[in-house]
């Protein structure tokens, strides 16, 4: 079982940045793939970022050029540094991890709220 804490939302200004940080409970070099995925009230859950163990990266249309997502293989952890913000990335921003031949784990989410 895999286990995923995020940390590092919180409340910043438009235009500004936060990097979020996504602990696992394995190595990371076992997962298939870690992601990064938002749902805002009212709407779908939403892919953000994924990263293979390999190092691929994939981003939604709307975040390319403005997130990055990386791991680090020493600290088990994934992030996702995010700038310039805007109001409409308000959301519940959850780590994801892809493992064995069908397994998901989620994290419990972390705020991010962006103002005008």
């Amino acid at each position: 079982q895999v286990q995923l804490v995020e940390s590092g939302g919180g409340l910043v200004q438009a235009g500004g940045s936060l990097r979020l940080s996504c602990a696992a409970s394995v190595s990371i070099a076992r997962l298939a793939a870690m992601g990064w995925y938002r749902q805002a009230p009212g709407n779908q859950r939403e892919l953000v970022a994924t990263i293979t163990s390999g190092g691929v990266t994939n981003y939604a249309n709307s975040m390319k050029g403005r997130y990055t997502i990386s791991g680090d293989s020493a600290k088990n952890t994934v992030y996702l540094q995010m700038n310039s913000l805007k109001p409409e990335d308000t959301a519940v921003y959850y780590c994801n991890a892809r493992y064995g031949l069908m397994s998901n784990a989620w994290g419990q989410g972390t705020q991010v709220t962006v103002s005008s």
